[in-house]
């Protein structure tokens, strides 16, 4: 709202833009610190705006379910289950209510798989016609929306290329068709499925990047030239200075990796570094940097170093402020002036330590340095030197920062920015999601009981894990036989079984196998976009079972009664975990202790 240049580690722009755009709609001028999960909001904060596009989403995900599995060939009753299940698990609808990115996320992962779902079926009859190309195209549309809201939709991107790899291989083994009819279906899935995500990739950055022009307390992580270019902040500072650096320039040296914070290069009333043959502090391995107070002092002096302009396009190019990155190379010893990364002890006030380190051991960006601020003198001093040298008083640097530039080093930024691996209170592994052993406390009523919690509904996340090793040790035991020759399924319904398990449990698998590697915080929520899989995988193995394995009449009449019972118990319990998911009621501790069903949940009880 206010244009504010922020960086977020979540994800690309495309998620914040549109709460953004829900709270335009509303009126909203910006004027709230969001700093603190369940504050009160003041006046002027349109909360129904804000949280409208999240709602929206949620409730569209329902009859997108019911779609998918429709779109499998699965029966009515499994599609109107999987929209059920959507419908009522807990967890998802705590997120869609709130002003958060997980509903969006999964709005448009189901969007990517229906859509390819549609072009799918589409094809077999008629391809190449409008709606063929409709829902290719959306297919596109809908993958790069998901990664754009955050990174895990590249999760859902990877399984439809996936899918759409492998049909693309039958397609090509199709002697039915012309050599140039396979090349057309190739390029044009080429353009929708790669073409079109990466074009809107970069739009949703584009537009992130001209509308968000305002220096913000994020500058700091990105570059000099990236502040420069932004209104206020570093660029308040440089305005008006003199470009090219010469002898006798005053300057402030900024090292371009800027990792684990912003360094300056920093000698307190010294002048000058120097480097001597005696270990660093906290990097043995390299040469101690340090500046001499008594010139009476019996060492000889090291004070001579290199400047090696690394960005320079030609010889001719000089010393520029912010734009050059330059290495001061020690003239005696050969080492580099770098930056380790370290902080000091308090004998060093807790700054980052400064290293002289041999160019053998390679180039890294901590061994590159920028000037931020730079003058010749002051007054008349450095009018008659600006004239000598014919330098521009003013430095456009946003001018010399093409748009590449500046995604490029904000998608880098935005990849390797950590925050610090501090343990949360409502953190959670990915194995304590599978059982339900964690949840997190959204918001808790000042005077009464009432509170919100991210919980899922037992029954179904229970069942949805169950159906989902049924489906892997029934694909694999229908594998074996197939080898044996002994098919135990018509050819069409076990095409129709493996489309199925490749979109949901590989979509299951795809979204939360990889957070096992991960080195970040993780809460519950980043288990939802698996579990939506898990839920249109369940109602698919129902009706497997009930078609396939139960052999007579009353096996299938006895299993539907179980099948109605069990969906009566999950519409149950989540009726039952209705106060934690909508905070509309007050709760007394009695209330509150009978709706901790698992020891792990943190349930909030005033005593």
């Amino acid at each position: 709202m206010k244009r504010i240049f922020f960086v977020d580690d979540s994800g690309p722009p495309f998620g914040h833009m549109l709460l953004a755009l829900g709270g335009y709609l509303g009126g909203f001028d910006g004027n709230f610190l969001w700093n603190r999960i369940g504050a009160e909001y003041t006046s002027n904060v349109p909360v129904w705006s804000l949280r409208l596009l999240p709602a929206l989403a949620g409730a569209l995900s329902v009859p997108m379910a019911y779609q998918i599995v429709s779109e499998l060939q699965y029966s009515h009753c499994a599609a109107m289950g999987a929209a059920l299940l959507v419908l009522i698990e807990n967890a998802l609808i705590t997120q869609s209510r709130l002003m958060l990115l997980e509903s969006p996320l999964i709005f448009f992962n189901l969007l990517a798989v229906l859509s390819y779902l549609k072009f799918f079926n589409s094809q077999k009859h008629s391809p190449f016609s409008l709606p063929w190309w409709f829902w290719l195209t959306l297919t596109g549309v809908a993958c790069a929306c998901a990664v754009g809201v955050k990174y895990m939709g590249v999760f859902t991107y990877l399984l439809v290329l996936g899918v759409a790899a492998v049909h693309a291989w039958q397609l090509i083994g199709d002697q039915t068709l012309s050599n140039v009819c396979v090349f057309c279906h190739l390029l044009s899935r080429a353009v929708a499925l790669l073409v079109i995500p990466v074009v809107m990739y970069l739009l949703f950055f584009y537009v992130h990047l001209t509308l968000l022009y305002r220096s913000g307390p994020h500058d700091q992580i990105m570059s000099s030239p990236f502040q420069a270019s932004l209104e206020g902040g570093l660029a308040r500072i440089t305005q008006g200075q003199p470009l090219e650096v010469a002898f006798g320039s005053q300057v402030t040296l900024r090292n371009v990796f800027g990792k684990p914070l912003p360094c300056w290069l920093h000698s307190h009333q010294n002048a000058y570094p120097m480097i001597h043959d005696v270990a660093a502090p906290l990097s043995p391995h390299a040469q101690e940097i340090s500046c001499y107070v008594d010139y009476n002092i019996s060492m000889p002096a090291q004070n001579l170093w290199r400047l090696d302009i690394v960005n320079r396009e030609s010889d001719r190019d000089s010393w520029k402020t912010i734009l050059s990155e330059v290495r001061f190379v020690h003239v005696n010893t050969s080492a580099v002036l770098k930056l380790s990364g370290a902080h000091l002890p308090d004998w060093g006030f807790r700054q980052l330590e400064v290293v002289g380190e041999r160019l053998a051991r390679g180039h890294h960006e901590s061994m590159l340095w920028n000037v931020e601020e730079h003058r010749y003198g002051k007054g008349q001093e450095q009018r008659e030197r600006e004239l000598e040298l014919h330098a521009p008083t003013r430095a456009d640097i946003s001018r010399n920062l093409s748009f590449m530039a500046r995604f490029s080093e904000l998608q880098w930024r935005m990849l390797t920015l950590r925050t610090e691996d501090t343990e949360h209170k409502y953190s959670s592994t990915p194995l304590d999601w599978l059982t339900l052993d964690t949840n997190i406390a959204y918001w808790l009523h000042p005077r009464t009981s009432a509170q919100i919690h991210l919980v899922g509904n037992v029954v179904i996340w229970t069942s949805a894990s169950l159906a989902t090793a049924a489906y892997v040790l029934l694909f694999l035991w229908y594998l074996l036989r197939r080898r044996r020759r002994a098919c135990d399924l018509p050819e069409d319904a076990w095409l129709r079984w493996l489309l199925a398990g490749g979109l949901c449990a590989g979509g299951w698998a795809l979204n939360f196998l990889p957070f096992f590697l991960t080195e970040k915080t993780l809460f519950l929520y980043h288990y939802l976009p698996a579990l939506t899989f898990q839920v249109l995988l369940l109602p698919i193995v129902l009706q497997h079972v009930g078609d396939h394995l139960c052999r007579s009449q009353l096996q299938r009449s006895l299993f539907s009664a179980l099948v109605v019972a069990w969906y009566s118990s999950a519409c149950r319990t989540s009726y039952t975990l209705r106060p934690l998911t909508y905070g509309d009621r007050s709760l007394s501790p009695g209330d509150l202790q009978a709706l901790r069903w698992r020891e792990s949940w943190d349930i909030l009880i005033r005593k």
